[in-house]
C-alpha cells in the first residue's frame, strides 16, 4: 500500500491542474453546455493527466542523483529510495501507453498532437533541460501544444472548432513567464549550489531573468489585448466584451511578478494560484467575465 501512495505521489497530481488548458478549446467554443464536448474535453484532460505522470516519472529517474543533493527534491518517493525504480518505470510505461491509445481512439490528430507533447517533454528531460533559454522555451510550447490539443480533442465531435493563433500566442508568453519565474525561484533557493542541482541555473543571473520577465510580460499583455479585438474573435463570439478581461489580466500579472520579484516566490505556480487570495481573485474575475461574456450577454 505504502509503495502505491509513493507512486501516485510520484505522478504529481496537485501539478495536473497545469492541464485544466485542455478545457480552453470547450470554453472559447462555447461548448459548456453541450454533455457530448464536455464528456470529449474531460477525456483529454484525463489523457494529459496521464501523459504528463508518465513524464514525472521519466524526469525522476533521469534526474535521480540531483534530486538527492536538493534540500527539497530529496524527499522524493524515488529520490528518497522509499519507490523502487522498477516498479516507478512500469508505471510510467503504462500511463504512457494508456493515455496515447486513449487520445489515438479520440481523435487520429488529437493523438498526433498528444503524441508530440509526450516526445517533447521526454526530450526536455533528457537533453533542453540542460539548454539555456531551450529549457523554458520547451515547457512553454508544452503548454501550447496542451491549448492546440484542447481544440483537436472536440474535432470529432465538432469539426469546425477552431483556437485563434492569438491564443496560442497569448499561451506560449504565459508561460515561458512562469518558466522564469520558477527559474528564477531555484537560483535563489539553491544560493551557491544552484549549478550542482541544474547547470542551467549558473547562466540565469537574477538580474538576466528579471529582464526577460518584464519582457515576457509585455508580450503578455499586449498579445492577449490583441487576441480580444482581432477581428476573428470579434466575429467568433458576437461581441467586443473580452476587452474587458484585460484589466484582470494586467493585475494578475503584475501581482505574480510581485510575488516573484519581492516575495521570493515563483518556484511553484499552481501553489501561488491557490494560496495568494489577490491572485485568486483576479483570476475567478477574470473566469466569471470570459463567461458572462461567452454565453450571457
Amino acid at each position: 500500500m505504502g509503495q502505491l501512495r509513493d507512486l501516485l505521489r510520484t505522478l504529481r497530481p496537485h501539478q495536473w491542474i497545469k492541464n485544466l488548458v485542455l478545457f480552453a478549446g470547450l470554453i472559447f467554443a462555447g461548448g459548456l453546455t453541450d454533455p457530448e464536448l464536455i464528456r470529449l474535453a474531460g477525456s483529454g484532460f484525463i489523457v494529459f493527466c496521464l501523459l504528463s505522470g508518465a513524464v514525472y516519472i521519466v524526469n525522476d529517474i533521469v534526474d535521480l542523483e540531483n534530486d538527492r543533493k536538493h534540500p527539497e527534491k530529496r524527499m522524493r518517493p524515488l529520490a528518497s529510495g522509499e519507490l523502487s525504480i522498477s516498479l516507478a518505470a512500469a508505471a510510467g510505461v503504462v500511463a504512457a501507453a494508456g493515455g496515447l491509445v486513449w487520445a489515438y481512439s479520440i481523435h487520429g490528430i488529437f493523438g498526433h498532437v498528444s503524441l508530440s507533447y509526450l516526445l517533447l517533454n521526454i526530450l526536455y528531460s533528457l537533453v533542453l533541460r540542460r539548454m539555456v533559454i531551450l529549457d523554458v522555451m520547451a515547457i512553454a510550447i508544452g503548454f501550447v501544444l496542451r491549448a492546440a490539443a484542447s481544440v483537436e480533442v472536440l474535432r470529432i465531435a465538432a469539426p469546425d472548432t477552431k483556437l485563434s493563433p492569438w491564443l496560442l500566442i497569448c499561451t506560449f508568453f504565459l508561460a515561458l513567464f512562469l518558466a522564469l519565474g520558477k527559474r528564477r525561484a531555484e537560483s535563489i533557493s539553491l544560493g551557491g549550489s544552484a549549478g550542482e542541482h541544474r547547470t542551467t541555473l549558473d547562466h540565469y543571473p537574477v538580474e538576466f531573468v528579471d529582464a526577460l520577465i518584464g519582457i515576457v510580460t509585455a508580450a503578455t499583455i499586449v498579445s492577449y489585448s490583441i487576441y480580444t479585438i482581432w477581428p476573428g474573435t470579434v466575429e467568433k463570439i458576437g461581441s467586443a466584451g473580452l476587452v474587458y478581461t484585460i484589466p484582470f489580466v494586467v493585475y494578475g500579472l503584475f501581482r505574480y511578478f510581485l510575488l516573484v520579484l519581492a516575495a521570493g516566490g515563483g518556484g511553484k505556480p499552481s501553489k501561488a494560484l491557490t494560496s495568494d487570495a489577490h491572485l485568486g481573485v483576479a483570476v475567478l474575475l477574470w473566469v466569471g467575465v470570459v463567461i458572462y461574456v461567452l454565453y450571457l450577454s
